[in-house]
């Protein structure tokens, strides 16, 4: 090929440096709430939900770090036990109220807005009814698990007048932000096609069927619990929305597929011979929020990856198209012998593949690993390494944007209701196709407000 054809490769290096800068990391220090000017007035929050994540990200942090710009003023659960611990750990004195109360907590503690982070099938009651009541919302993805569910919170908030905001906090990670960066520079011209896999290992993927989550009635399945995060970035990234989604997937590993199992690993009489078993009373924090509380509603956190009632798919393919016609090809596999992901968008000028390691046997010097590569030129290559905290930072930069007042958001970060919708479709779309073997047409599930 001729030289002038070519992009040499000092030229095409030093075009891509704001690629690269687009990763650099700032001091944690600078982001954190207590380096920001306090609001006059606090927002008074009450949360749903007081399991591991609301009691954590939501609860504990947000007394400990965020008492400037929030009130923690009341907490809901179904599980009085488990409300009065979670209580504890937070170190808040907010009142709590049983679900059954949840209108009295709001009638009494008239909060600005309700934090939801129960069980997915339950996220649309406590949505909906928190708009009614006057609350906007912060919901944990996924937003809703049912269509009819994704309706009502829809028509709720046009006729309420009140907000949703879903917590991506995908979208905040170092990875999403170097890529989409990468995307608006136009260096890979318009984007064909995405290939995204993602890989749990055999103990990450077995923490989601030891819980609630590896049942579809009470997550919808992990191609709407897990995966509504990955088809969110997708669509932030391309800015998009989906239009049709074709499917396959089962249950090859967990549930029925062994020939022994018990009902909760504490008490199975095959510890011994089981490779998953799980020592829940090594755990001081498991014991205390769900052991110690378990006899109130009967449910394990240490229950048994065999359960026959699982039902959620632990192997899937999915195939998305989108209305600016760009393919997305996603898979799942959640038995894995180690964990990570790998992404890859291939564009008209050239190709972007995204490597991220976790727990995984191969040595790098950084924990993601990024190839930039032109279709008329070099390649380069680079590594970030995202900082300390929950899911990489990324959990402390989505509260910023959803507690400190007038944050900017120059990418489209915070994402609404609609957002979250549109995730949560591909995977009920995905798990109707799969169930039916029928292309599915996303939008002619549900009627959007007119934009």
């Amino acid at each position: 090929m001729a030289e002038s054809k070519r992009m040499n490769r000092r030229t095409f290096i030093g075009n891509s440096s704001k690629f690269i800068a687009a990763t650099a990391i700032l001091p944690m220090g600078l982001s954190h709430p207590v380096f920001a000017k306090s609001p006059k007035t606090k927002l008074k929050i009450a949360m749903v939900g007081t399991g591991i994540r609301g009691t954590s990200t939501w609860g504990k942090e947000l007394v400990e770090y965020y008492g400037d710009f929030v009130e923690m003023v009341g907490l809901c659960d179904s599980n009085y036990k488990r409300l009065e611990v979670a209580k504890k750990r937070i170190g808040t004195s907010a009142k709590t109220y049983e679900a059954k109360d949840f209108d009295l907590m709001i009638k009494e503690t008239r909060p600005d807005s309700v934090i939801v982070t129960t069980t997915d099938s339950a996220h649309e009651k406590y949505i909906v009814r928190a708009m009614e009541l006057g609350c906007n919302v912060i919901s944990e993805k996924p937003i809703a698990t049912e269509v009819d569910h994704c309706q009502r919170i829809l028509d709720t908030e046009v006729r309420t007048g009140q907000k949703v905001d879903v917590t991506f906090n995908v979208r905040y990670m170092m990875e999403s932000d170097a890529i989409k960066k990468i995307i608006l520079s136009g260096d890979l011209g318009k984007i064909i096609s995405i290939d995204f896999q993602e890989y749990l290992d055999v103990n990450h993927g077995a923490s989601y069927y030891r819980r609630w989550h590896g049942k579809i009635k009470n997550s919808g399945s992990l191609l709407v619990h897990k995966a509504s995060h990955h088809f969110d970035m997708v669509n932030w990234l391309l800015d998009a929305e989906p239009l049709e989604v074709k499917a396959t997937g089962r249950l090859a590993y967990y549930g029925n597929n062994n020939s022994f199992r018990g009902r909760n690993c504490r008490t199975c009489t095959f510890q011994n011979k089981c490779k998953f078993y799980w020592d829940m009373t090594k755990s001081k924090n498991s014991m205390e929020l769900y052991g110690k509380c378990e006899d109130v509603d009967g449910y394990f956190r240490d229950g048994c990856v065999w359960d026959n009632e699982i039902d959620s798919y632990d192997t899937s393919v999915v195939e998305v198209l989108y209305n600016n016609g760009t393919i997305l090809n996603y898979s799942m596999n959640a038995f894995m012998p180690y964990e990570g992901q790998r992404i890859s968008l291939t564009g008209e000028k050239g190709r972007l593949d995204v490597r991220i390691f976790a727990r995984q046997p191969w040595k790098t010097d950084h924990s993601i690993e990024l190839r930039l590569s032109k279709n008329f030129g070099d390649s380069i290559t680079w590594g970030i390494t995202p900082p300390k905290g929950g899911h990489g930072g990324a959990d402390d930069k989505m509260k910023d944007m959803l507690l400190k007042p007038n944050q900017p958001d120059p990418l489209n970060k915070r994402a609404g209701s609609r957002a979250g919708i549109l995730s949560s479709l591909i995977g009920i779309a995905a798990r109707q196709s799969i169930e039916t073997g029928e292309k599915i047409e996303v939008l002619k599930l549900i009627r959007f407000p007119k934009k």
